[in-house]
């Protein structure tokens, strides 16, 4: 992910620069087993963990703190595996108790600047919400299509870069 001022055409940082995605399927695996990966170009010295949260039930009506943003919680979420960013709510990638796997990509659009700093929800929220609250590929994609529509996506991706936005 690149800050906005190198995405405008400033020089670029060094490192490497990837944030990529695979996934293999039978029978491209020896084991005939699915393979999902994904390399993470998170600011350096950013700290990322292996995190697991229990299936759970909430109480109804009950509201959910994303990083930013709350939002309504819903009765019953998933048991999930993470690779979590230590300062967001939100997560990189992860898994859940169903097989449903999701990654976060950065990508940049031609959306306002402003509206891309207002706070909303994360991308990687969007993906632990996924994961919590669908028990198959379509319901994540149905989940995080919804959540998009009623609360937006924006807000610094950088704990200390506010000018570090992506969809």
């Amino acid at each position: 992910m690149l800050p906005k001022a190198t995405r405008l055409g400033a020089s670029l940082r060094s490192g490497p620069l990837g944030c990529d995605t695979f996934i293999a399927y039978p029978p491209a695996t020896a084991a005939g087993t699915v393979v999902f990966g994904k390399n993470s170009d998170r600011p350096s010295g950013e700290g990322q963990a292996i995190r697991r949260y229990p299936a759970a039930r909430h109480v109804r009506d009950s509201f959910l703190k994303c990083t930013y943003i709350n939002i309504p919680q819903v009765e019953r979420t998933h048991a999930i595996l993470l690779s979590q960013i230590d300062w967001m709510w939100g997560a990189e990638m992860g898994a859940n108790e169903f097989g449903v796997v999701i990654g976060n990509e950065a990508v940049w659009t031609k959306v306002d600047e402003e509206e891309d700093e207002e706070e909303a929800l994360l991308g990687m929220d969007l993906v632990r919400l996924g994961l919590e609250r669908a028990s198959t590929s379509r319901q994540a994609l149905d989940v995080i299509t919804s959540l998009l529509e009623t609360h937006g996506q924006g807000g610094a991706c950088a704990q200390n870069d506010p000018g570090f936005t992506y969809h």
